[in-house]
């Protein structure tokens, strides 16, 4: 799973294994993998220091709870996906069929729905959105939202995937992609990091607060005017300070390249941003000995490199969503979100990973995760016949402890992580902070 990191002398023990829920794809073993992943990088950075091996217990149950952390918080005693400035953002989301299969439209943000019914020629309603998709055919309705700046995917088949040049460019590489990008002097892994997080929903916040789980000092750069929606900010802003900046603004881009400057560690997951100065390249200029970790749905420098994508498009596209589904209808896996997580925790232990070949080798750094790529590697652990999951139920009630902390959004409630270390659980990040209320300094 992580081929170029260094190793490590720490165990790894996973308790369960699935089948846990009725997928056919093996998603508490992935999990379970990938906090394992995570857990053991955080081990080696000990031993490297000259701490004694550890052994890191991971429980399936509590992998499965993981993947459904947005539907088990809570933040002022009320479910935190019902905290939302629109609370239909999300209910055009979803599967549409069209003239020849099936389609995923993005909805969640004005600019994805407005794209959306451009194209379609419809206002923003369920029933009039699924009656004009069923005009297009799928690839056709794919490329139309895409090229009017909005997201969707078509639903493919594996092999559909794997014959198309997006599925091809990906085919072959490994899950994590740890690649040497500039030279500078090893470097020791500092006491306490600085992570630069220039990330929105999903995958990156949590790779984020995972590494402020380490002891990392993490600032959360975001604009103004495209600030992440409160629950997401409760959901993933734990241990992380927050500021505004906006990169078309040529002093508050210099504000950005100073705290490059200053950064261990820089994690994008914004299409554009390396056309704004801020690419590998430059980071390794402006600061050698960097480790940059970049999450993107299709691949930074793929056929699809332009295009936008989330959790559901990635499972839409690789073939993912027609083997969850039955009776030709496609689905999500029955904890909804997947690659968001799993990328998450595989990204975080590839920065750990890099830094600790840092500080033997030398070097700056790139760590490259992508959602399709993480998609395709879960669909390579092997499937279960839908006949060997029919009667396992869906996952309720979790099994998972939860853990409280306040601050100035209120008391979050929330489930710890999926790790313990010698029996003794995984550190838990600090309280998440309002947008925009610490200075863009380190």
């Amino acid at each position: 799973m992580l081929p170029d990191a260094p190793p490590v002398r720490s165990t790894l023990r996973v308790t369960g294994s699935d089948p846990l829920t009725p997928s056919v794809h093996r998603l508490a073993d992935a999990m379970s993998a990938a906090a394992g992943a995570f857990g053991l990088q955080v081990c080696g950075l000990a031993e490297d220091a000259g701490g004694a091996p550890r052994e890191v217990t991971v429980r399936a149950s509590d992998a499965i709870d993981t993947l459904r952390a947005p539907f088990l918080t809570t933040l002022g005693g009320v479910d935190v996906q019902s905290v939302a400035e629109d609370p239909t953002a999300l209910a055009n989301n979803g599967f549409r069929r069209t003239a020849d299969g099936w389609i995923f439209l993005i909805t969640t943000y004005p600019h994805q729905r407005d794209a959306v019914c451009r194209v379609l020629d419809c206002p923003p309603l369920h029933g009039r959105i699924a009656e004009e998709a069923a005009r297009w055919r799928a690839v056709e309705l794919e490329d139309a939202v895409c090229d009017a700046g909005g997201v969707a995917a078509a639903v493919r088949t594996g092999e559909q995937w794997a014959a198309h040049p997006a599925g091809r460019h990906l085919a072959g590489r490994p899950v994590v992609e740890i690649e040497r990008i500039g030279d500078a002097a090893p470097a020791p892994v500092p006491d306490r990091l600085r992570v630069l997080d220039h990330t929105h929903v999903i995958a990156g916040p949590v790779a984020t607060k995972l590494l402020g789980t380490v002891g990392a000092d993490v600032l959360h750069v975001s604009r103004p005017d495209l600030p992440d929606p409160l629950a997401m900010v409760a959901l993933t802003g734990g241990g992380k300070r927050n500021t505004w900046l906006d990169l078309r603004d040529s002093t508050q881009a210099g504000r950005m390249r100073e705290l490059v400057g200053g950064a261990d560690v820089f994690v994008n997951a914004y299409r554009g941003t390396a056309a704004r100065g801020f690419g590998p390249a430059d980071l390794a200029a402006l600061r050698p000995g960097i480790v940059a970790l970049d999450l993107h749905c299709w691949g930074a420098d793929g056929p699809w490199a332009a295009r936008g994508g989330f959790d559901q498009l990635a499972c839409s596209a690789t073939g993912f969503a027609v083997e969850e589904g039955r009776d030709g209808t496609p689905s999500l896996p029955p904890t909804h979100l997947l690659n968001d997580y799993l990328a998450a925790w595989l990204g975080a232990a590839g920065v750990l990973a890099a830094l600790r070949r840092r500080a033997v080798e030398g070097g700056s750094w790139r760590v490259r995760v992508t959602l399709a790529g993480v998609c395709t590697w879960v669909r390579g652990l092997g499937m279960f016949t839908a006949a060997e999951v029919a009667d396992l139920p869906r996952p309720g009630t979790a099994t998972i402890a939860t853990h409280a902390v306040d601050g100035p959004m209120g008391r979050l409630v929330e489930p710890v992580l999926p790790l313990e270390f010698d029996g003794r659980p995984a550190p838990l990040p600090g309280p998440p902070q309002l947008l925009g209320t610490a200075a863009a300094t380190w």
